[in-house]
């Protein structure tokens, strides 16, 4: 997959070469997401689920599974 689409990496990844997670959007509208360290692992979702996710997250709802 990596040949055929243009990864971003994640701006929160700082200088890490093979320590970040990276972004692509498929031509079927899913968005694409790896780890920089196993690129040939991808996760397929939607924009919705995506942003439900981040928000889930900004909001403090897994905060509990860190302790």
């Amino acid at each position: 997959m990596s040949d055929i689409h243009k990864w971003r990496k994640s701006s929160y990844s700082g200088d890490a070469a093979n320590n970040c997670v990276e972004v692509t959007r498929a031509p079927d509208a899913a968005i694409l997401l790896r780890e920089s360290d196993e690129p040939q692992t991808v996760i397929a979702t939607t924009p919705a689920a995506l942003r439900a996710l981040t928000q889930a997250v900004r909001a403090g709802r897994f905060d509990h599974l860190s302790r």
